[in-house]
This record gives structure tokens, C-alpha cells and sequence, in this order.
């Protein structure tokens, strides 16, 4: 067990990592930021901020010198930094489970291994594997970068063979899939921590719904029957055992409309969908990371009342600082803000969450908060 006061490294300077590092620094641990920005939002709150790159030898260095264990706030750090610190320090997630959450193709064909549902897909390499998929698919399909895709970047809807081709060309020819798109009911999300010797606890299902391929809503508990979210937890517990996995782990899930649940994509890391754990549950998202990091188990996940979590975007900065006073007026609605020093269309800079009685009076509360940081006067 690593405990109080050693030093914690975070691969990541982003708002995940500075919610781990305030989770941490709350626990009594001292925590080292690698990331190159020097105005990254989890650098402002740690004990020290590394501005380096990701691949800097002397970085990777000074972190396995001085952290008793490194995690991950993103998967796309480099397969070799992970590599390079798990020679020396303890390393959690591991670089072979965020190797494979890392890049579709891998992850796809993971899941299917270990006789997991997702919707069809073929694995592109060439502009030559489109016809034989475009056959064998309905369509329309979704063409997605296998690799750092996010936020509905790096995919592509494809109608037809020559949209597929021109979808390929306008995505740089880079390795792909091709994923036949589903009639969805709508999209769950499962947050669990699993420790390295294979304790684990799991938060409660998550309903989420999008816009333009961002997160904009969560509601917890889903309002699913319990038997799909007892399959949704089987299903994520299966996938981070077959991983052998330590840490936290979002995994997403399409709900079709004939009743079908299948797997759209994990992160190896908390995740958005899991930030309304900050206000509504026992232990966050955050908290489970830093003790499944250090070799303790698992705390409780007892959601301590309903919520909604609405995610803010660099859009409401359009006309000015936003209103916040009319958020603050509601006794039972919470800011969270990410320390981003620019705002930018469809940037994440914060959320706030909802506490009620019911999911539904939640979502009222938060599309009349949502209304007034709209309104301008």
C-alpha cells in the first residue's frame, strides 16, 4: 500500500487530472503534473508541475524517481513513456489495457474476443478494405479514426462506397474502422474501480445524452429497467477482468430499440460521464483513482441521491462572462469550473451538477439553470 504523504505522478494536465490531483492533495497526497502546457489546469493545483513533453528523458526520469506510483489523466500519452516509468514505478492502468483502449481496432476486436457485443464493424487499414466492408454493412456507417478520436472528432458519416472513399482521404488515410450505425433507444455509461488484486466496486449506471459528439447531459440512475443495467455492469465487469485492469475504467454502451446492449468504446480513466460522482456519491470517480493507484481498495459507491450533470462549453463565453450568479441563486446546484485560461466553441470548461428528489426534477432544475446562463440582459 502506498499511503500519506508519498508522492502521486499524473500523466495529463487536463481537468480530469486536476480533479485527481484535488482528490489526491484532499487525501493527504503530494502530487507531480507531467504535461507540457505550462497554464495546464491540473498543474495550477499540484504540488509541482512538470512542463515537459511526454517523451522528455529527463521528465520520465525525475517522475520515477521521486512518485511511488503514476497514472494517467488521457490514453494517448506515448506507448513508450508508459513503458519506460512501469520499469520502474508502479504504473496504473497499465500500458498493455491502455494500449487496447487506445485504438478501436484493437479495442473491437478485444471485446469481441471475450464474447461482448458492439455494433458491426470492419477494421480499415487501406482505401482497398472499404468495398468488402461497404458490402457486408448496412448502411449508413460511421468511419472513425482507430486512434485519438474524441468528442465526436475523427469520424465521418458514410452513405455509400464513394462517401466511404472520400471519408478515408478527408481522415488522412490513417487506420480506421468502419462501424454500421445502430437505432438507438439511447447511450448508458458504466464507471467501476478494480484494484490489482482484482477487488472491485461500481458506480451507478449513467444515462448520457450528446450533442454534436459531445457529452451535454447525464442522469443517474439511468431510467433503464434494472435488467439492462445489471447487463451493462456484467458486461463492464467482464471486460476490465479479462484486461486484468487497475483503476478506473468508463465503459460505454449503445441501448438499441430492439433491446439490444452493446459496447461503443471504453477509457482507460475517469470520465465525463462520471463527474456527477464528485457530488452524488460516497466516493468520486477521482477518489477511486487515487486508491486503486495505490493499492488500496476500492471505496463505497452508494449514490447518496439523484443528479444530473450538464456539462458547460467554451460557447456560453460568446457574449461575455457567463451569468453565474443565476446557477448560485439555486440552493441545490453545483458549479465546477476547470481553470481554463481560453474559451473556445465546444471546449469543455466545466459542468455543474443538479441534486433533487427525482432524475426528472433534476432536469428541470437544469434546463431553467441552463435557460439563465443563456440569457444575457
Amino acid at each position: 500500500m502506498i499511503l500519506p504523504p508519498s508522492i502521486l505522478g499524473v500523466l495529463g494536465g487536463g481537468q480530469l487530472g486536476r480533479m485527481f490531483a484535488v482528490a489526491a492533495r484532499t487525501m493527504g497526497y503530494r502530487v507531480w503534473v507531467l504535461d507540457p502546457d505550462p497554464h495546464s489546469p491540473a498543474g495550477s493545483t499540484a504540488d509541482r508541475h512538470i512542463a515537459a513533453d511526454y517523451n522528455d528523458p529527463a521528465a520520465i526520469a525525475e517522475l520515477a524517481e521521486h512518485c511511488a506510483a503514476i497514472t494517467t489523466e488521457f490514453e494517448n500519452v506515448p506507448a513508450e513513456t508508459l513503458q519506460q516509468l512501469e520499469a520502474k514505478v508502479a504504473v496504473r492502468p497499465g500500458s498493455a489495457a491502455v494500449a487496447i483502449a487506445r485504438n478501436r481496432i484493437l479495442e473491437k476486436g478485444f471485446i469481441h474476443q471475450h464474447g461482448l457485443a458492439t455494433a458491426r464493424f470492419f477494421a480499415i487499414h487501406t482505401a482497398d478494405d472499404l468495398d468488402a466492408a461497404c458490402r457486408q454493412l448496412q448502411l449508413p456507417a460511421l468511419l472513425k479514426t482507430a486512434s485519438l478520436g474524441y468528442d465526436g472528432k475523427g469520424q465521418v458519416t458514410i452513405n455509400n462506397l464513394q462517401e466511404a472513399r472520400e471519408g478515408f482521404l478527408q481522415l488522412q488515410e490513417v487506420p480506421c474502422v468502419l462501424e454500421e450505425r445502430v437505432s438507438l433507444e439511447l447511450e448508458l455509461s458504466v464507471i467501476l474501480a478494480r484494484s490489482a488484486t482484482g477487488d472491485t466496486a461500481v458506480f451507478p449506471v449513467g444515462e448520457n445524452s450528446h450533442s454534436n459528439g459531445i457529452l451535454d447531459v447525464t442522469c443517474v440512475p439511468a431510467r433503464v429497467p434494472a435488467a439492462i443495467a445489471g447487463q451493462a455492469t456484467d458486461m463492464a465487469l467482464q471486460l476490465a477482468a479479462a484486461l486484468q485492469y487497475c483503476g478506473v475504467l468508463a465503459v460505454e454502451f449503445f441501448l438499441t430499440r430492439d433491446g439490444r446492449l452493446l459496447i461503443n468504446e471504453m477509457a482507460p480513466r475517469p470520465h465525463n460521464s462520471g463527474h456527477y460522482t464528485l457530488d452524488a456519491c460516497l466516493n468520486s470517480q477521482f477518489e477511486q483513482q487515487v486508491r486503486t493507484l495505490c493499492g488500496l481498495a476500492p471505496g463505497a459507491t452508494d449514490l447518496l441521491s439523484p443528479v444530473v450533470m450538464v456539462n458547460i462549453l467554451g460557447d456560453l463565453w460568446n457574449d461575455g462572462t457567463p451569468p453565474w450568479q443565476q446557477l448560485f441563486s439555486h440552493p441545490r446546484v453545483k458549479l465546477h469550473l476547470y481553470g481554463k485560461r481560453q474559451a473556445r466553441p465546444g471546449r469543455k470548461m466545466g459542468h455543474y451538477t443538479c441534486i433533487g428528489e427525482t432524475v426528472e426534477q433534476c432536469l428541470e432544475t437544469a434546463e431553467q439553470v441552463r435557460a439563465e446562463l443563456l440569457k444575457r440582459t
